[in-house]
């Protein structure tokens, strides 16, 4: 790895970058000389912490140094950016949301609190769909909706919030804690999500799955329906649908 051009971070000189990131300052003159050429990934953790990379220019650091980044993700913001709320509200036919990794619903908008309303509280899908009395009512599916829960939780294995969401969740749910042994790991599928809502009956819908830009760990979900079908007079209906105000809802 060889370091061009000059630093990015204004003020900060090469001995102030070392005290930043822990590393010893010879040893960081090296890696800008190039003469040190294989970095720790915790060392360009540290560097990329001192010097306050964007997540793109952290990847760029390790791509240098042919590396990859770290097991442990980094931190996930648990606020949504105002534009993104915008562009979601931007979607008054189609139900949009935004997940963590932990399959925390950070925000929704209005057709998504219209669909979710049956939960008592729709602040995270496990728990909606293990320990909320409505989720085998609302999966038509449930079983294979619980199986691809469990996946996806798997996949956010090293996120703190993990360990204490699979405690309550195995506390709560014996099915839970079933599949949680069987260590099944997968992303979402893109199969139909077929869901019963008491007030507009069954619904048929498609999504899209939008990493955010800028904010790790955090997926913009946009559920739609086939134009013309009853899935989609059903989201019509769905639009009339009396709403409780979700915590949290509408903040910035």
């Amino acid at each position: 790895m060889r370091y061009s051009g000059r630093r990015k971070v204004a003020g900060l000189r090469r001995e102030e970058v070392a005290v930043l990131a822990g590393v010893n300052v010879d040893y960081y003159a090296r890696l800008e000389q190039g003469r040190e050429t294989r970095p720790s990934p915790q060392v360009l953790d540290a560097l990329s912490r001192a010097l306050g990379l964007d997540p793109d220019a952290r990847d760029h650091l390790y791509r240098l140094a042919g590396a990859t980044p770290s097991d442990l993700p980094s931190p996930a913001p648990q606020t949504v950016s105002p534009e993104l709320r915008q562009l979601m509200d931007g979607y008054p036919h189609a139900p949009a949301f935004v997940l963590n990794r932990v399959l925390d619903i950070l925000a929704a908008n209005t057709l998504a609190d219209a669909l979710f309303s049956p939960f008592t509280a729709a602040d995270n899908l496990a728990r909606m769909t293990f320990l909320d009395p409505a989720g085998p009512q609302f999966f038509a599916r449930w079983e294979w909706t619980a199986q691809a829960t469990v996946a996806n939780l798997r996949a956010a294995a090293g996120d703190p919030a993990l360990p204490h969401l699979v405690a309550e969740l195995s506390e709560g749910s014996s099915r839970f804690r079933t599949l949680w042994e069987t260590h099944q790991v997968r992303g979402k599928t893109r199969e139909p999500k077929q869901l019963v809502h008491p007030a507009v009956g069954p619904l048929t819908l498609t999504y899209q799955a939008f990493d955010v830009r800028g904010a790790a760990g955090q997926q913009l979900i946009v559920y739609q329906a086939e134009p013309g079908s009853p899935s989609a007079e059903a989201l019509s209906l769905l639009r009339s649908v009396p709403l409780r105000v979700r915590p949290g809802a509408g903040m910035p």
